[in-house]
């Protein structure tokens, strides 16, 4: 009577959480998400964010070269994903009216010394790209590509180009000094105000010409407003050499445009070859087709087939003529060697497999766009952070499994092998990226963030989950093992383990690697990549894959009477990390330009920490799926 009696506060207290949580909802808005209205007449500031180069992937500050500079540079409040990613967005002086046209503007005028004009053709041989942002959309130059219909958006512009005269050996060097902008606006016609749906720019490379002698007043010879004179071509370029006077300009037109400011997005992130994705998904879903049954067919078939034989042979005087895996079924379960370091990886691989997961549904329901920078790595860091409470419960079970009784240091070593060998990997790389004077290094504050997030979370939360798995009973296995191990036999050259862990990998990689191209191409060649649908189908595809590989080779190691499948279920999956990282060497000598040392380095450093957490995840799927595997065929034999 009591609880029934409660029931209609509890019902109450759910109404107005409910409640609450509706008008919540209705005044949230994803940060940097919230439309902006503008007005005719309203100011529009361009900022301007980091210098780019896909041939050092080192990103420089706008400011880092003589640009004309506005009266006091403010630096834009920064996610610690946008830090991570070498974001440094400041203020500008390019300042537009909403829907108010102007034409030839003069910005500054500078005169370079050598070690400015060195600076520039420096970032010009680098081909570094300027890239702007207005009302949190990025600059972006459209260009039409010979084989589709479609425009086709190139991140940002470059600062310049160089050429070389017929006749000339050394090749001169030319600065992109006026921009012509192009604002996109979608009106509302019963407010009159109006939203920025795009923002693009043609750059040019102008020698500007005036009369008399430069007061910041004088009219311009190249372009005029007042003459109705502008820019169209860069027959006349702004070379770059010391003691040169170059004068930066720019129009700005507006376009008002069909595009609704909740579809702006939908141009920058347009996939001109989806079709290649689908390619993708249809070769995946090929090979587990072809892993499916070949599970079934042991499942269904050999398995059913030989529980009923062992189950048979109790009842007969045959049981001493036993054959295939039943008999090891004294063995299977037997603690593997280093069974210490398996806990380890297999509580790390969890860690990071529900990381992924949840990463990969948020950003599947449109949580994680690219309109709020550096939210995916923000929620990566963050979610690998709270993960911890399963990795210390998954190690510490599986430890208590293998008889462990210091269940304390199986949980430092959790907490700390994993993160600590990427942190040592991390910070040698920024080092580097520091040495090169880069905004991509991380400041000593943001690292000293990482490393609070690290021992103020994640540690304790590995601590509390592992006390937690190791309060609970230990995990009992169906069969009991044998004091004395038994003799493994010879095995055939194809089931010794390097060879059947080498041959496991192919498969989840064969699932993965047309995906893993546009990923590394979003990563080194700075486009965006926002097919997370794809991605999560993919996933799914790798995760199946995974369990479905290793479970068909753990059943062939177990026929062969070799009980040591531990170790040898998660590298099996796990050799496919070793794949991507030689798939990633591939990628870098035909798809990138690097030829820094320093950004050969970068992209190797950073692929072997991608490879090593790819590692850990497969791995802990291969396990787990042999582990499930293993425990069901033992416990569905008789054995005294």
């Amino acid at each position: 009577m009591e609880v029934t009696g409660r029931r209609p506060h509890a019902t109450r207290f759910v109404c107005i959480t409910l409640l609450l949580l509706v008008t919540l909802a209705q005044s949230f808005y994803l940060p940097g998400v919230a439309p902006q209205d503008f007005l005719k007449g309203d100011l529009l500031k361009v900022k301007v964010n980091k210098l780019t180069s896909v041939k050092t992937q080192l990103p420089y500050s706008y400011y880092s070269l003589p640009f004309c500079k506005p009266k006091k540079i403010v630096d834009s409040a920064e996610n610690l994903g946008e830090v991570l990613r070498g974001d440094r967005i400041e203020n500008s002086p390019y300042v537009f009216k909403m829907r108010e046209p102007q034409m030839c503007n003069v910005v500054c005028r500078i005169t370079l010394d050598a070690k400015e004009a060195k600076e520039f053709k420096e970032k010009i041989d680098d081909a570094y790209r300027v890239n702007m942002i207005l009302d949190n959309l990025p600059l972006v130059v459209p260009y039409k590509r010979a084989d589709i219909d479609s425009l086709i958006y190139q991140h940002g512009f470059d600062v310049g180009y160089k050429l070389q005269y017929a006749g000339s050996t050394d090749a001169k060097y030319f600065i992109q000094n006026h921009l012509a902008f192009t604002v996109k606006y979608h009106k509302d016609e019963e407010t009159d105000a109006a939203r920025i749906v795009g923002f693009e720019v043609r750059p040019f490379s102008v020698k500007h010409g005036y009369g008399g002698k430069w007061d910041g007043k004088n009219r311009l010879t190249t372009c005029d407003p007042h003459a109705k004179r502008t820019v169209t071509s860069s027959e006349s370029p702004q070379e770059v050499e010391d003691k040169m006077e170059i004068i930066f300009t720019y129009d700005v037109d507006f376009e008002e445009s069909e595009i609704k400011w909740a579809s702006r997005w939908d141009t920058y992130l347009y996939m001109a070859d989806d079709q290649i994705h689908w390619f993708s998904i249809v070769n995946s879903l090929m090979i587990v087709l072809f892993l499916s049954g070949m599970v079934a067919m042991i499942m269904l078939r050999t398995l059913y087939r030989d529980i009923s034989q062992y189950n048979q042979l109790e009842t007969q005087e045959e049981a001493q003529e036993e054959t295939g895996w039943k008999l090891v079924h004294g063995d299977v379960f037997r603690p593997p060697t280093n069974s210490d370091l398996l806990c380890v990886y297999v509580g790390t691989g969890v860690q990071f497999f529900g990381m992924i997961l949840v990463t990969m549904i948020f950003a599947a329901l449109g949580f994680l766009s690219p309109s709020n920078r550096g939210g995916l790595m923000t929620a990566m860091l963050l979610l690998w952070v709270f993960m911890g409470l399963f990795a210390g419960y998954s190690s510490a079970r599986l430890y208590k499994m293998f008889k462990g009784t210091e269940w304390k240091k199986i949980t430092l070593q959790t907490a700390f092998m994993f993160p600590g060998v990427l942190f040592v990997i991390f910070f040698v790389l920024n080092a580097l990226i520091w040495g090169e004077e880069s905004s991509g290094a991380v400041p000593f504050g943001t690292m000293i963030a990482l490393v609070l997030l690290w021992f103020g979370i994640s540690v304790p939360l590995v601590f509390v989950g592992s006390y937690v798995g190791f309060k609970k009973p230990a995990i009992e296995n169906p069969v009991k093992t044998n004091k004395i191990p038994r003799q493994i036999p010879e095995q055939p050259w194809y089931m010794k383990p390097i060879c059947s862990i080498l041959i496991g990998g192919i498969l989840p990689f064969g699932a993965v690697f047309i995906e893993l191209f546009f990923i590394l191409t979003s990563i080194w060649l700075n486009q965006f990549y926002y097919i997370f649908g794809f991605l999560f189908i993919v996933f799914v595809i790798l995760i199946v894959t995974c369990a479905e590989i290793t479970i068909v080779l753990c059943y062939f190691q177990l026929c062969s009477e070799d009980y040591l499948w531990w170790w040898r279920s998660y590298l099996t999956a796990a050799s496919s990390s070793l794949y991507l990282f030689l798939y990633a060497a591939f990628y870098f000598f035909t798809r990138l330009n690097i030829t820094k040392p320093v950004s050969g380095i970068l992209y190797f450093g950073y692929m072997l920490i991608g490879s090593y957490a790819f590692f850990v995840l497969t791995g802990t799927i291969g396990f787990y799926a042999s582990f499930w595997f293993t425990r069901l065929i033992y416990s569905s034999v008789k054995i005294d």
